[in-house]
């Protein structure tokens, strides 16, 4: 939540204390039986300073330890130093030379990886290894952000690579079909995909899609959505969610506060959602809700025009949405916008810093990633970016990654990863279809 910082400058004014008397009368001294002495009084103990307990858990996943630690660590960060650490880069070509180079001169959180990054198996590994040595290189003792679009149906990076996974709609169905062990096969499924891509070297996964599908209407989220149904849909993000935080991978709840009700295409143009807040609250916030709940650890921001919060702005550079997301719902991780290279906002004036200055933590993809850091180091050197809210930013993805590091050494990958993740994906498609 960010608070206006406020100060109070408080002045005290002395008076002169003025004693009169007349020399021809004066007053008669007070009697020895009406003197008093002042009372001793005893200075008050001070009420000691709660303390929070470092290793308290916050309710996005790192300890309260963690994040103290990020905050000092990032003030004394360079500009160039903290622009790096907000943003998750996007490359062409598949050399894992050419990529770890970007992120360890230009100090980048990390890199998200994409199907046209990918050549095979050994190839992904050397990418991952290449991006986390780089991170090391640079300094920086917790995870690189290595991230990939994995939800499972047509939208999964690592095709012919990582166990492929029905579509995030089968969730919803499984749920609908048997409630109790329907929220288990979701598990397991989310589960087993952060185990087999923490296998493969990553640290994030850009899902679950928490967006309520209003149909045929709806061209772009469609059977990524778990339900039309708000309250299947929560279920299943929850659910979801927990999966990926026993696997020991960041999930990211996309894309808020709920794609599914537009009906164009935020990779081509802006959509405009007429939705009212009521309707928004009543059908597109509940799985995000609840993913909060669930402890959610990051939350992907939409590139919406969402005309009742703040028309003609894309979400993910209105800080009315942001607010809404942090104030209304209580959620304190990581913010990461979508892909900033997508058509809702690639041609919105300098939109990384538009986006940081609303209340984003972490940049994802931008048309230009080394440009993009040097726009972002520029504007924290002149103040069009403040130094606090840079840190605050890369404060909250380093613990992020501190907390990665640590659930993932408490739980290794599987020696049995494939099968696992193979009957997982059968056991979904079951209970489901």
């Amino acid at each position: 939540m960010r608070l206006p910082l406020l100060t109070t400058a408080t002045a005290l004014t002395a008076g002169a204390l003025l004693i009169g008397g007349c020399a021809t009368a004066p007053e008669p001294e007070a009697p020895a039986t009406a003197r008093t002495s002042s009372p001793t009084v005893e200075a008050e103990t001070p009420e000691p300073t709660p303390t929070t307990d470092p290793d308290t858990p916050l309710g996005w996943g790192p300890t309260a330890g963690e994040l103290e630690d990020a905050q000092a660590l990032v003030a004394g960060w360079t500009p160039e130093q903290l622009a790096g650490q907000v943003i998750v880069g996007r490359y062409h070509g598949t050399d894992p030379a050419t990529v770890a180079a970007m992120v360890r001169d230009h100090h980048l959180a990390g890199m998200s990886v994409t199907s046209g990054n990918i050549l095979d198996e050994a190839q992904v590994r050397a990418t991952t290894a290449a991006i986390s040595d780089a991170v090391a290189a640079d300094g920086r003792e917790f995870p690189a952000v290595i991230g990939v679009d994995q939800e499972g149906g047509y939208v999964s990076h690592l095709r012919g690579i990582a166990t492929e996974f029905p579509a995030f709609d089968a969730a919803g169905a499984a749920i609908t079909a048997d409630g109790p062990t329907g929220r288990e096969v979701v598990r397991e499924a989310a589960y087993a995909t952060g185990m087999e891509v923490r296998d493969l070297g990553f640290t994030w996964v850009f899902a679950p899609v928490a967006d309520v599908t209003i149909g045929a209407a709806d061209p772009t989220i469609g059977t990524r959505s778990p339900s039309e149904d708000p309250a299947v849909a929560a279920k299943a993000t929850a659910t979801a969610v927990r999966g990926y935080d026993a696997a020991g991978i960041v999930s990211t709840v996309k894309h808020f506060p709920g794609h599914g009700a537009a009906t164009s295409d935020s990779h081509e143009t802006l959509p405009v959602l007429d939705s009212t807040l009521e309707e928004i609250r009543s059908h597109d916030l509940p799985p995000f809700e609840a993913a909060i709940a669930s402890h959610a650890p990051a939350v992907m921001m939409s590139h919406l025009d969402l005309t009742a919060i703040a028309p003609g702005v894309p979400a993910s550079l209105a800080p009315e949405v942001y607010d809404l997301l942090r104030d209304d719902l209580g959620f304190e991780g990581v913010t990461i916008t979508d892909s900033l290279g997508m058509g809702a906002v690639a041609a919105s004036y300098k939109p990384a810093v538009a986006a940081l200055n609303a209340g984003a933590d972490l940049l994802l993809m931008p048309v230009d990633t080394v440009e993009t850091h040097r726009v972002l180091t520029k504007a924290i050197n002149d103040g069009d970016v403040t130094r606090e809210r840079a840190e605050e930013a890369a404060a909250r993805v380093v613990a992020l990654q501190m907390w990665q590091g640590r659930t993932a050494d408490a739980s290794p990958v599987p020696a049995d990863v494939s099968t696992l993740a193979s009957e997982a994906s059968a056991a979904l498609g079951s209970a489901a279809y």
